[in-house]
């Protein structure tokens, strides 16, 4: 850690070095030595302070005994072993333990969080590492639809701190997923119309984070996220949803527009948010089974996504910017939601 530069405003003014505080010697004194004083001059000499707790005919740089009860000093014999912490991205969750590290490293590590059934947002392996375990856990890792990426083995150095990876990372979810047909049933069982958050290319760790609070505070089913080009559940999105992860369930998606498609087969109607709609998002009656879809930040709607939209609503903005950011957006449509279908207050059930 680098230590932080002393101010050049401690220094003496003017001087090249520290102020000293050693007394200095009077002008043409040959001899360093001064002779013995009397009882009687010692009147005028000024009493030497005395450190609190030292003994008062104690010698300069002698070591004394110390004494009965008094606490002991700590050594390099006694003093409890420092715990190293390297903060990973998106350290620090709420909710859980599994939130302080975001990935593992190494052939067995990896192999034995693959096989235990962990949720795993991606799995890097460095460009030509060979070898039967790597085989195997790509394998397996693939048949659990895990993404798989090959990079640069400098790209593993950098995210291990040069630290012994064995050419393979995977990034561990802050929580396990489930799949869309567990959140279809959970909606079904329900006293209350389905509600389903659908997002697209939501990129911004905070923003799921928010997303999520929206989604748990508006009693909404679930959620449900591309595999690519979309922010999985980290540390930093556990962060930001505030302990709301541990109570909507995730899902991911390989291909997000096959899933809409089933949801609406299911009955479900799909309400799309984007600048460019062309109603307002109070038009649309949000009564019967929903999947409100959200845009990714900066981009909106991808154009085959908006095509399997029944609504593609707008939010009115007066001011110069002319979208919200996808948080925002989402807690809106929300509480419209249950505005329109006249829950004041509720509980998941």
């Amino acid at each position: 850690m680098k230590q932080p530069q002393r101010s050049r405003q401690q220094k003496s003014g003017g001087g090249s070095g520290w102020k000293s505080n050693r007394p200095q010697r009077a002008e043409g004194s040959q001899n360093r030595r001064s002779r013995p004083q009397s009882a009687t001059s010692g009147d005028n000499r000024k009493e030497s302070a005395v450190r609190p707790g030292a003994r008062p005919n104690a010698r300069p740089g002698t070591r004394q005994p110390r004494e009965a009860g008094a606490p002991q000093r700590e050594t390099t014999e006694n003093r409890a072993p420092a715990r190293r912490h390297r903060p990973t991205k998106g350290d620090g969750g709420a909710g859980g333990e599994h939130k302080e590290i975001d990935y593992v490293f190494g052939r067995h590590p990896v192999l034995e969080a693959v096989r235990s059934g962990r949720a795993i947002n991606k799995l890097i392996v460095a460009e030509g590492t060979e070898g039967t375990s790597i085989s195997e856990i790509v394998g397996k890792a693939r048949d659990l639809g895990v993404i798989v990426q090959h990079v640069p083995r400098a790209k593993l150095d950098q995210l291990a701190q040069h630290v012994n990876h064995q050419g393979i990372i995977a990034y561990m979810a802050a929580k396990d997923y489930v799949e869309v047909e567990d959140i279809v049933e959970t909606a079904r069982l329900s006293t209350r119309p389905g509600l389903i958050i659908a997002l697209d290319e939501v990129e911004d760790p905070f923003n799921l984070g928010s997303i999520l609070r929206s989604a748990d505070g508006g009693g909404a089913h679930g959620v449900i996220l591309p595999k690519r080009r979309s922010v999985p559940l980290t540390g930093a999105v556990s962060k930001a949803s505030v302990g709301a992860i541990e109570h909507v369930p995730v899902a991911r998606v390989a291909n997000l527009n096959r899933c809409i498609e089933k949801l609406k087969e299911s009955g479900y109607w799909i309400v799309g948010a984007d600048a460019e709609g062309e109603q307002l998002y109070t038009a649309v009656d949000f009564t019967e089974p929903t999947v409100l879809v959200i845009g990714g930040e900066g981009k909106g709607l991808s154009r085959l996504v908006k095509q399997q939209c029944d609504h593609v609503v707008h939010l009115p903005m007066v001011g110069q910017i002319n979208s919200l950011n996808a948080g925002v957006a989402t807690g809106i449509l929300v509480y419209e939601v249950l505005r329109q279908r006249g829950m004041k207050s509720q509980t998941r059930t």
